[in-house]
Protein backbone atom coordinates (compact mmCIF):
# COMPACT_ATOMS: atom_id res chain seq x y z
CA UNK A 1 0.00 0.00 0.00
CA UNK A 2 2.91 2.38 0.82
CA UNK A 3 4.40 1.71 -2.66
CA UNK A 4 1.06 2.44 -4.29
CA UNK A 5 0.69 5.76 -2.42
CA UNK A 6 4.29 6.74 -3.18
CA UNK A 7 3.75 5.97 -6.88
CA UNK A 8 0.52 7.93 -6.90
CA UNK A 9 2.21 10.96 -5.30
CA UNK A 10 5.10 10.74 -7.78
CA UNK A 11 2.68 10.58 -10.69
CA UNK A 12 0.72 13.56 -9.37
CA UNK A 13 3.94 15.54 -9.04
CA UNK A 14 4.97 14.74 -12.61
CA UNK A 15 1.57 15.71 -13.98
CA UNK A 16 1.64 18.94 -11.99
CA UNK A 17 5.16 19.83 -13.14
CA UNK A 18 4.47 19.20 -16.81
CA UNK A 19 1.11 20.93 -16.82
CA UNK A 20 2.69 24.14 -15.50
CA UNK A 21 5.40 24.24 -18.13
CA UNK A 22 5.06 27.21 -20.45
CA UNK A 23 4.72 26.18 -24.10
CA UNK A 24 7.27 28.36 -25.89
CA UNK A 25 7.91 26.24 -28.97
CA UNK A 26 7.43 29.23 -31.26
CA UNK A 27 10.71 30.84 -30.20
CA UNK A 28 12.73 27.79 -29.23
CA UNK A 29 11.71 25.26 -31.88
CA UNK A 30 14.81 23.84 -33.53
CA UNK A 31 13.07 23.71 -36.94
CA UNK A 32 11.52 26.92 -38.17
CA UNK A 33 10.05 27.96 -41.54
CA UNK A 34 12.07 30.22 -43.80
CA UNK A 35 10.76 32.29 -46.65
CA UNK A 36 11.37 35.10 -49.05
CA UNK A 37 9.77 36.59 -52.15
CA UNK A 38 11.95 37.38 -55.17
CA UNK A 39 11.71 40.69 -56.98
CA UNK A 40 13.93 43.01 -58.97
CA UNK A 41 13.16 45.83 -56.55
CA UNK A 42 15.18 44.08 -53.82
CA UNK A 43 18.32 43.93 -55.98
CA UNK A 44 21.07 46.46 -55.26
CA UNK A 45 20.91 48.43 -57.50
CA UNK A 46 17.21 47.90 -58.28
CA UNK A 47 16.45 45.97 -61.48
CA UNK A 48 13.28 46.46 -63.53
CA UNK A 49 12.07 42.87 -64.00
CA UNK A 50 8.72 41.16 -64.39
CA UNK A 51 10.29 37.92 -63.07
CA UNK A 52 8.99 36.55 -59.78
CA UNK A 53 9.70 33.73 -57.38
CA UNK A 54 9.77 32.48 -53.82
CA UNK A 55 12.13 30.66 -51.53
CA UNK A 56 10.55 28.49 -48.86
CA UNK A 57 11.85 25.81 -46.57
CA UNK A 58 12.92 25.12 -43.03
CA UNK A 59 15.86 25.94 -40.85
CA UNK A 60 17.00 23.53 -38.15
CA UNK A 61 18.63 25.85 -35.62
CA UNK A 62 20.16 22.98 -33.65
CA UNK A 63 21.85 21.31 -36.62
CA UNK A 64 22.25 24.63 -38.54
CA UNK A 65 20.79 23.03 -41.70
CA UNK A 66 18.78 25.06 -44.19
CA UNK A 67 16.43 23.09 -46.45
CA UNK A 68 15.12 25.19 -49.33
CA UNK A 69 12.87 25.25 -52.39
CA UNK A 70 13.30 28.09 -54.88
CA UNK A 71 10.55 28.61 -57.43
CA UNK A 72 10.73 31.19 -60.21
CA UNK A 73 9.09 32.30 -63.44
CA UNK A 74 9.74 34.93 -66.09
CA UNK A 75 13.50 34.43 -66.35
CA UNK A 76 16.18 31.93 -67.32
CA UNK A 77 18.78 31.95 -64.53
CA UNK A 78 22.41 31.32 -65.40
CA UNK A 79 23.47 31.45 -61.73
CA UNK A 80 21.81 31.47 -58.32
CA UNK A 81 23.29 31.93 -54.87
CA UNK A 82 22.83 32.48 -51.18
CA UNK A 83 24.64 35.57 -49.91
CA UNK A 84 25.28 37.19 -46.57
CA UNK A 85 24.01 40.75 -46.55
CA UNK A 86 21.25 42.80 -44.99
CA UNK A 87 18.30 44.06 -47.02
CA UNK A 88 19.48 46.97 -49.19
CA UNK A 89 23.12 45.84 -49.15
CA UNK A 90 25.12 43.44 -51.28
CA UNK A 91 27.17 40.69 -49.67
CA UNK A 92 29.43 37.77 -50.37
CA UNK A 93 28.24 34.52 -51.94
CA UNK A 94 28.45 31.63 -49.52
CA UNK A 95 26.51 28.99 -51.44
CA UNK A 96 25.92 28.60 -55.18
CA UNK A 97 22.74 26.70 -56.03
CA UNK A 98 23.68 23.51 -57.89
CA UNK A 99 22.53 23.34 -61.53
CA UNK A 100 19.42 21.21 -61.90
CA UNK A 101 18.52 21.15 -65.61
CA UNK A 102 18.97 18.03 -67.74
CA UNK A 103 22.19 19.33 -69.31
CA UNK A 104 23.65 20.20 -65.90
CA UNK A 105 24.44 23.78 -66.92
CA UNK A 106 21.39 25.81 -65.85
CA UNK A 107 18.23 25.90 -63.80
CA UNK A 108 14.61 24.85 -63.98
CA UNK A 109 12.04 25.64 -61.34
CA UNK A 110 12.02 24.44 -58.60
CA UNK A 111 15.56 24.38 -57.25
CA UNK A 112 15.73 22.29 -54.08
CA UNK A 113 18.44 21.33 -51.64
CA UNK A 114 20.03 21.61 -48.24
CA UNK A 115 22.94 23.64 -46.93
CA UNK A 116 24.86 23.15 -43.69
CA UNK A 117 25.58 26.63 -42.33
CA UNK A 118 28.60 27.82 -40.41
CA UNK A 119 28.10 29.63 -37.08
CA UNK A 120 28.59 33.01 -38.84
CA UNK A 121 26.04 32.11 -41.53
CA UNK A 122 23.62 30.91 -38.83
CA UNK A 123 23.94 34.24 -37.03
CA UNK A 124 23.40 36.14 -40.29
CA UNK A 125 20.32 34.09 -41.23
CA UNK A 126 18.71 34.52 -37.82
CA UNK A 127 19.27 38.29 -37.97
CA UNK A 128 17.77 38.71 -41.48
CA UNK A 129 21.21 38.99 -43.05
CA UNK A 130 20.94 36.34 -45.80
CA UNK A 131 19.45 36.69 -49.26
CA UNK A 132 19.08 34.58 -52.38
CA UNK A 133 19.36 35.91 -55.88
CA UNK A 134 19.05 34.64 -59.41
CA UNK A 135 21.26 35.99 -62.19
CA UNK A 136 20.50 36.13 -65.93
CA UNK A 137 22.58 36.81 -69.03
CA UNK A 138 20.98 40.28 -69.16
CA UNK A 139 21.46 40.99 -65.44
CA UNK A 140 24.69 39.25 -64.48
CA UNK A 141 24.78 40.98 -61.07
CA UNK A 142 21.36 39.55 -60.25
CA UNK A 143 17.88 40.00 -61.70
CA UNK A 144 15.72 39.07 -58.72
CA UNK A 145 16.48 38.85 -55.03
CA UNK A 146 14.72 37.49 -51.95
CA UNK A 147 15.72 38.59 -48.46
CA UNK A 148 15.29 35.52 -46.20
CA UNK A 149 13.28 35.56 -43.01
CA UNK A 150 13.21 32.84 -40.38
CA UNK A 151 9.88 32.74 -38.54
Amino acid sequence: MKNFLASLLLLAGLVSATSCKKDDTTNNAPVQPTLGTFSGSQEVPVVASAATGTITGTYDKTAMVLTYTVTFSGLTPIMGHLHTGAPGANGDVFYPFPFNNAAGNGFISPITGTKQLTPDQDKALLSNGVYANLHTATNKGGEIRANLTVN
